[in-house]
C-alpha cells in the first residue's frame, strides 16, 4: 500500500489539532494519531492497537505511513507490519479501568495513586520548559 503521510513544515504554536493537515496522520481518514516528530511515530506505534473503527485496509495505509514517517525521523521501526503492532483494538478498556479503580479503591491505594500521578503531570509540565 501506498502510504499518504507528508512532512508538516508549519513551524510555530499550532493553535488546534485541526491546523494539521490529513496527510501527517496515520490513519488520515479519521485524522488519528498525527506523525508530526520522532516522539508522535513512537506513540503512534506504541498507541496502534488502541485505535477503534477502523478497518483492516485503515491499518495497512497507517503501518505505510508510520514507516515513511518514522524514516523520515530517523526513528527504528523494529516491526515489519501492521499485524506486529496488535491487530485488535483493546475493546473491554473502559471495563478493565473502572475494575482497577476498584481495586486500588478496596486496597485503599486511591489517594498515593492520585498524588504519584500528579506529580508525575507536574515533573513533565517542568521538564516541558
Amino acid at each position: 500500500m501506498q502510504p499518504t503521510w507528508a512532512p508538516h513544515e508549519k513551524h510555530g504554536q499550532l493553535t488546534a489539532q485541526s491546523d494539521l493537515p490529513d496527510s501527517v496522520y496515520a490513519f488520515p481518514k479519521q485524522r488519528k494519531e498525527p506523525l508530526t516528530d520522532a516522539k508522535h511515530v513512537r506513540n503512534a506505534v506504541a498507541r496502534f492497537n488502541q485505535v477503534t473503527g477502523v478497518s483492516d485496509a485503515d491499518r495497512e495505509l497507517a503501518f505505510a505511513n508510520i514507516e515513511k514517517a518514522a524514516k523520515h525521523y530517523d526513528v527504528d521501526l523494529k516491526e515489519t507490519s501492521w499485524r506486529d503492532l496488535g491487530a485488535h483494538p483493546q475493546a473491554h478498556r473502559k471495563e478493565a479501568a473502572a475494575k482497577g479503580l476498584a481495586t486500588r479503591r478496596e486496597r485503599g491505594e486511591l489517594k498515593s495513586a492520585a498524588a504519584k500521578g500528579a506529580a508525575t503531570r507536574k515533573r513533565q509540565r517542568e521538564e516541558r520548559g
